[in-house]
C-alpha cells in the first residue's frame, strides 16, 4: 500500500459542504488526483493497484450510506488494494455536462484506462446510468449498474414521470443513451426490483448480449441501500472485478435477505395484500424462529386464531 492512504480511514462526517471538498481534494492529490469539473462536478483518484473502480456518487448520497462521508470506493482501496476514480456531483444530473465528456475524451487520448488489467464501472440511480453511459471510455470494462434509467429523453421514455424537470437535460448527444453505450464492455450487470414498475421498464431496455439483468424482488426503490445493508455490495463488485460475478453468485448472496427487515416486511405486506394465509403462517413461524420480530410475531398469533376459528388449515409445525 502506498504512504498516506491510511489516511482514508479519517472521519469526514462533521464538515460542512465546503471543509469536506477540501478535504475530499487534499486526500486524492496525496495519494493520487483531484480534478475540479465544472460547479457541480469534480473527480478523484486514488492510485493504487491494477484493477481500477470507476464509481458515479453524488455529494448527497456519500453522506447518507457512509458513516465516515467517504466514497464507497475508499473501502476497496483500502481492503483490496484497487485504483478508484470517483466522479461526484452535487445532486442528480446524471451527469450530463460537456466538461465531463472532456474529461474522459482526454482519459482515452491519455490512454489512462489501457494502464490497468481490470476496469469496473459502478453507479446506482442516475449514477447508474452514468456507470453505464461512460464505461464506453474503457472497452472490455465490466459494469455494474443499480436501478439505472436508460435515457430521460421524453421521446423514448415518456412513460416515466419521476424526473420531469430533468427532460431539459440532453441525451442525445455524446456519451447520450446508456445501452447502447454498453456494447464495447465486456459485460454488465443491472441490478433492480422487478416490482418497481418504472425501474423494470428501463431495465427491460438494457437488454443486450454482454447484460445480466438481477432482479432483486422486494428491495423496493433504494436498492443500494438495501445491498449494503445485506453487506452484498462490496462483495458484488469485488467479484465483478474479479471475473466471478454471475446470476448464481448474485443469488447465492442474495439470500442474506432473509434477515433483511427491510425484505421481510415488504414480503409480508405483498402476502397480505394477496390474502396467502398459508404462506404468511409459514413466513411468520420463520422469521419469529430465527429472530425478534413482534410484528411478525403477532400477525402470527392473529392467524393461528384464524385457523383455530376454520378460517385456513395451519401448517403443522416441525
Amino acid at each position: 500500500m502506498q504512504d498516506g492512504l491510511e489516511n482514508l480511514d479519517e472521519d469526514l462526517s462533521g464538515l460542512d459542504t465546503a471543509q469536506w471538498k477540501a478535504r475530499i481534494a487534499e486526500l486524492a492529490e496525496t495519494n493520487g488526483m483531484y480534478q475540479p469539473l465544472g460547479k457541480r462536478h469534480f473527480a478523484t483518484f486514488i492510485e493504487q493497484g491494477d484493477t481500477l473502480l470507476v464509481t458515479f456518487e453524488t455529494m448527497q448520497g456519500i453522506h447518507n450510506l457512509s458513516d465516515l462521508a467517504q466514497p464507497l470506493g475508499f473501502d476497496l482501496v483500502k481492503n483490496l488494494g484497487w485504483s478508484h476514480m470517483c466522479v461526484v456531483s452535487d445532486g442528480d444530473t446524471w451527469f450530463r455536462d460537456e466538461q465531463i465528456y472532456a474529461f474522459f475524451d482526454q482519459l482515452i487520448d491519455d490512454g489512462f484506462f489501457d494502464e490497468f488489467d481490470n476496469v469496473i464501472f459502478y453507479g446506482a440511480g442516475p449514477c447508474g446510468y452514468a456507470a453505464a453511459a461512460y464505461s464506453v471510455a474503457a472497452p472490455g470494462a465490466s459494469v455494474v449498474a443499480v436501478q439505472p434509467q436508460a435515457t430521460l429523453e421524453p421521446r423514448m421514455t415518456e412513460w416515466d414521470d419521476r424526473f420531469t424537470e430533468q427532460r431539459r437535460l440532453c441525451f442525445t448527444d455524446r456519451y447520450g443513451y446508456a445501452p447502447d453505450m454498453l456494447d464495447a464492455a465486456e459485460r454488465a450487470y443491472v441490478i433492480y426490483d422487478p416490482q418497481e414498475r418504472l425501474d423494470a421498464m428501463h431495465a427491460s431496455l438494457f437488454a443486450r448480449k454482454n447484460v445480466t439483468r438481477l432482479r432483486a424482488m422486494h428491495m423496493g426503490e433504494a436498492v443500494q441501500t438495501r445491498l449494503i445493508e445485506m453487506d452484498m455490495l462490496y462483495h458484488i463488485l469485488s467479484m465483478a472485478g474479479s471475473g466471478k460475478l454471475t446470476a448464481t453468485a448474485f443469488y447465492k448472496l442474495f439470500r442474506n435477505r432473509r434477515n433483511n427487515s427491510y425484505f421481510l416486511r415488504n414480503l409480508l405486506a405483498r402476502l397480505e395484500r394477496d390474502d396467502r394465509c398459508y404462506l404468511m403462517a409459514l413466513l411468520c413461524r420463520n422469521v419469529t424462529e430465527r429472530m425478534r420480530a413482534p410484528r411478525f410475531r403477532r400477525r402470527l398469533t392473529d392467524l393461528e386464531q384464524r385457523a383455530a376459528n376454520g378460517e385456513f388449515h395451519l401448517p403443522a409445525k416441525r
